[in-house]
């Protein structure tokens, strides 16, 4: 072993831990990956869903995404990335709308011309923000509401927020759905023409990739292999312990969930654990259905009817074609919603019950197979000044670092934040190390 190359472990295999994990080999450290699935991954990991290799939970690509362009150069298999222009409806009380773009924008009949003139201002103002300190530390809900109005806020976002949020919707960072709104309305093609993209053969493209690159570079990938405590000496790293065994390290990275963080490293100082503790998540439970025919033309849905417990759907082959329809319809909910504990059949049965609603001529012999997939920290609840609320990456454990998808904040999560966050964590342990 050379004498600047150190032994890390990485735990987690998802995006972040494998971009880190290749960039610290490029690095000429030895690494190893521990993860405590099957399979690479993580919540962009892929399974046989009735013969398709798709995605736990969806996942696609906009023109910003510049970290994994530039990842998937260097792996040389750029060519695997197509575009697609896509369709956005919205389906509002009862009644499918056309959504997206300015000239649906400006048919949409439940809004007046004033109401119409200032969320399109919003968007274009929103469009070109570049720093987002200021709005870290204001609330979503006045700052949505100066710029489109009570009405089109009650209308468009309010409905999504409770779904999504539950008690937490009033206490929501600007910087947050902000991000959100430039990054979809960035990766255009043209005015009229949303324009996104996705990995031929899914993420598993890149993961896959990632993996082999790994191994080649003589890293290790460990699956069914979960951390159970990280060991430290002097304030200092000294390994992990693996299904009771202690193997020893000069590094750890963490990109599990925050929340686990606190029981496999018990060392960290108190107020570390504290912070750690006070972020709230909000988990996913996800329907993913296959239907013989597509339901609508849009790869996103937006749902405001009252009706439907649903802030919307995607129609995954409306972007990615494939021989039947693919829907996700994810269920978002702290522990603390009343349909959390509910077992999988009972969201199955209620998307079912909404498919005719938004598709007359939909009947449940359209379904072909049926999956729910659930993650219990699916999305951070990012309140004002949550910048300040995060833990640092550096840890006061020398040779220890962590991040999550928290860590994207204020950026949407995508695999392109993925990529970004684990190139960060690669670079404090190189210095961490060294």
């Amino acid at each position: 072993m050379a004498n600047n190359t150190k032994k890390i472990a990485v735990i987690g295999s998802g995006p972040m831990g494998l971009a880190c994990a290749y960039q610290l080999l490029k690095n000429n450290h030895q690494v190893d990956v521990y993860e405590k699935d099957d399979r690479v991954g993580g919540m962009s990991a892929c399974f046989d869903f009735d013969g398709l290799t798709i995605e736990r939970y969806y996942h696609f690509i906009c023109r910003t995404d510049t970290p994994l362009f530039d990842l998937l150069n260097e792996l040389n298999i750029s060519e695997k990335l197509c575009w697609q222009d896509t369709k956005m409806g919205f389906f509002y009380n009862g009644v499918l709308y056309k959504w997206g773009d300015p000239l649906h924008l400006l048919a949409f009949p439940k809004l007046g011309l004033i109401s119409k003139l200032r969320y399109a201002s919003h968007v274009f103002y929103t469009k070109s923000i570049n720093n987002w300190d200021s709005l870290d530390k204001q609330n979503a809900i006045p700052w949505l509401t100066k710029w489109v109005g009570k009405k089109t806020y009650q209308m468009l976002w309010d409905y999504l927020f409770e779904l999504k949020f539950y008690e937490h919707k009033d206490n929501i960072s600007a910087a947050w759905i902000g991000t959100r709104i430039k990054r979809v309305a960035l990766s255009r093609r043209n005015l009229f023409t949303e324009n996104l993209g996705y990995l031929e053969g899914g993420s598993d493209t890149l993961l896959q990739t990632l993996e082999k690159q790994i191994k080649a570079k003589h890293g290790n990938v460990f699956f069914n292999a979960g951390i159970e405590r990280m060991m430290t000496d002097n304030n200092r790293v000294q390994g992990v312990v693996v299904q009771g065994e202690k193997r020893f390290y000069d590094g750890v990275v963490s990109t599990m969930p925050l929340p686990y963080v606190p029981r496999v490293v018990p060392d960290l100082p108190v107020e570390i654990i504290d912070k750690i503790n006070a972020i709230k998540n909000c988990g996913v439970v996800c329907v993913i259905l296959k239907l013989r025919s597509p339901l609508t033309e849009n790869f996103w849905l937006n749902v405001n009817d009252p009706e439907m417990e649903i802030p919307g759907l995607i129609e995954y082959t409306n972007l990615y074609s494939m021989p039947e329809s693919i829907v996700y319809v994810p269920f978002y909910m702290p522990q603390t919603h009343p349909k959390h504990q509910q077992d999988n059949s009972s969201f199955i049965n209620e998307v079912l019950g909404y498919l005719h609603r938004i598709n007359p001529a939909f009947s449940k012999d359209w379904v072909l197979a049926t999956q729910v997939s659930r993650y219990e920290f699916a999305q951070p609840i990012c309140t004002p000044d949550f910048y300040d609320q995060l833990p640092p990456m550096q840890t006061p454990i020398r040779g220890f670092v962590m991040a999550d998808t928290s860590y994207y904040y204020p950026e949407d999560r995508s695999i392109s934040e993925s990529v970004k966050v684990g190139n960060t964590l690669a670079h404090l342990m190189d210095h961490q190390v060294n």
